[in-house]
């Protein structure tokens, strides 16, 4: 039949499910196919927090979300056109985050007597949510799937995998997807081990675009041009991907190993996995029994000269508190990858937040200074891990690099970089006209001490947890402890020389200035361009640098009567900055939900201050 098609600069859709009904595949594959066809796009995976939570209730819940454009994006979007709700659970827990004209996409044979009980529906889901003035699409998607595949050979339990594989048949139509690169997937990753399951994949997948392509419930069809990017090779990045590409670039550039220790924890284990990977490029991973031992073995590898990384989330970087203590009194470059989650405790492991930077600001005994960054985006992650190891490399301290669940898990195009636009990494190696070698005899300028790598003659040395003097000497003498943490702590302020000025986002002065860090920068950033938009006037500041700050900080801060400062916690950065800078007027707008902002509710915060 004959549908009308609509021609939109973007849309949102968010795939939702059980953990075993593959949302997470599907709306990846949709992600991916947009990214080939050339859209902009931004991926939101909302993972349940239980391990084995009960099939088809809330708590089992799995989304996607998908965002797909013909010009700019950096959100995945606050409500969606369009929901796919695989039982009656994914329904109840989505239908906040429809837009008045949204499609619901359901699997009706889900919705019977014991899935609307799980779900907790006592009447019509649709009359008790609300929705009704919805286009509710109601498709028999899990008979027409064992429809479809009745002679292929599959067991029921296979037969039963592949309802994913229908649904995202169906979304390819109404979104005028070309279905060519699920067919080069399946090609990939069923082709050399089990063959037997490409035809059938492959054959559920059109049957669901024709299923689509034939029935009078889907009004409309949505057709989203490619959009007009800078010349270049593109691909679908997710920022835990991105921050092992950064470290390995930051390898190659410095002509180091890399090794990176860790223990896997949600949401960080894929970097460690990824890193796995590339054993051809230099890269040793250890997968260690604890926390401790990652850090600990990573703090061995740098002693020994490698490129030494550590990676984890808030409750593991608890524990290597001690050893990150370690690291700063020896001066040992490492970075220290903290994918944040929500928490306290084991939290809401799959949920994302910032609440972890005061433990990196001050969550370690004594006077224990370390550099602070954060990513903003998940392309970013790559730049700021390449800057983060040329940062340890070069000024000889560990750094923390803040990432976030929302990054890590999230994806959006990035465009491969030269290596040649990348500066190189000139560690500060201990040389011959360096003897005698007295280990914490600092650069004047840089206050960074030589690296002596083991086995150099003439180079021998001791560092340790217990403090020295400049000539490597064990010293409890009052006056050389203070020296030696006035001295640590001045090495990590004069980085502030090689970090880039603080920029600002509209008028450099005026009545409010919002600003944020980390990965709130994509809805804050909407935010003000919608106000923008609307004839407002709005300035935003973001930080990548937070120990230690930009230095122009003050100084822009200056030229505006109000701050509003926005962050995923109850107010670490806002409390941060008031202690290094009192004299401002500062604001907050917070949440503690385990969930990004919305655009909109950022739009109202920042029109009640201005």
């Amino acid at each position: 039949m004959q549908h009308k098609v609509i021609d939109t600069k973007d849309v949102v859709i968010r795939f939702a499910g059980d953990s075993g009904d593959g949302m997470q595949l599907t709306g990846s594959l949709f992600a991916n196919m947009s990214a080939l066809y050339g859209n902009e796009l931004s991926t939101f995976p909302d993972f349940p927090a239980e391990i084995r939570a009960p099939h088809g209730t809330l708590s089992g819940v799995s989304g996607f979300t998908v965002h797909i454009a013909s010009e700019h994006i950096s959100t995945p979007g606050d409500f969606c056109d369009m929901l796919v709700a695989m039982n009656p659970a994914a329904l109840k827990t989505n239908a906040k985050w429809l837009k008045r004209t949204a499609m619901v996409l359901v699997d009706e044979d889900t919705f019977d007597g014991p899935g609307l009980a799980k779900a907790g529906f006592k009447e019509d889901p649709i009359t008790e949510l609300g929705i009704e003035d919805r286009t509710i699409i109601a498709a028999p998607i899990t008979s027409l799937t064992f429809e479809s595949l009745k002679d292929s050979g599959l067991d029921h339990k296979s037969i039963g995998r592949c309802k994913n594989m229908f649904t995202l048949g169906m979304a390819c139509f109404i979104f005028s997807r070309p279905v060519e690169y699920i067919y080069d997937y399946l090609e990939k990753k069923f082709g050399k081990k089990h063959p037997e399951l490409v035809a059938p994949n492959k054959k559920v997948l059109n049957d669901g675009y024709n299923y689509a392509a034939n029935i009078q419930a889907i009004p409309n069809t949505y057709h989203i041009e490619p959009a007009h990017m800078s010349p270049g090779l593109y691909r679908n990045i997710t920022g835990n991907q991105a921050v092992a590409w950064g470290l390995l670039a930051a390898a190659e550039k410095s002509g180091l190993k890399l090794f990176c220790g860790s223990y896997p924890i949600t949401p960080a284990t894929s970097i460690l996995e990824e890193l796995a990977i590339h054993k051809s490029l230099g890269a040793t991973t250890l997968q260690a029994e604890d926390e401790i031992a990652g850090i600990c073995t990573a703090i061995g590898a740098a002693f020994a000269g490698d490129l030494a990384v550590t990676t984890t989330s808030g409750p593991g970087l608890s524990l290597k508190s001690e050893a990150m203590g370690l690291a700063v009194m020896t001066e040992l470059p490492l970075v220290i990858v903290d994918v944040q989650r929500a928490g306290p405790s084991t939290g809401i492991p799959t949920k994302t937040e910032q609440t972890d930077l005061n433990q990196v600001l001050y969550g370690r005994n004594g006077e224990c200074p370390l550099v602070v960054m954060s990513s903003h985006s998940p392309a970013h992650c790559f730049d700021a891990a390449f800057h983060a190891a040329k940062i340890a490399l070069e000024h000889m301290t560990p750094v923390v690099l803040l990432s976030e669940g929302f990054l890590g898990n999230g994806s959006e195009p990035w465009k491969i970089p030269s290596m040649k636009d990348y500066p190189e990494i000139r560690p500060p190696y201990a040389k011959e006209e360096d003897t005698p070698f007295h280990p914490f005899e600092r650069n004047p300028d840089t206050m960074v001490r030589k690296w002596a790598v083991p086995g150099q003659k003439g180079f021998e040395h001791r560092v340790g947890g217990l403090e020295k003097n400049h000539f490597g000497v064990l010293s409890s003498a009052p006056e050389n402890h203070e020296l030696m943490v006035r001295e640590r702590a001045e090495k990590i302020a004069r980085v502030a020389d090689f970090i880039p000025a603080l920029n600002v986002d509209g008028p450099d002065s005026g009545e409010l200035l919002v600003v944020g860090w980390g990965g709130t920068y994509g809805h804050i950033s909407s935010a003000v361009a919608q106000l923008k938009s609307e004839g407002k006037t709005v300035s935003y500041a973001h930080f990548d640098y937070i120990n230690p700050l930009p230095k122009n900080t003050a100084e822009v801060f200056s030229r505006f009567r109000k701050i509003l400062v926005c962050e995923l916690n109850s107010g670490h950065f806002a409390g941060y900055l008031r202690s290094l800078m009192p004299q401002f007027n500062y604001l907050q707008y917070n949440k503690v939900q385990g969930q990004p902002f919305l655009v909109q509710e950022l739009v109202s915060a920042i029109e009640n201050e201005m």
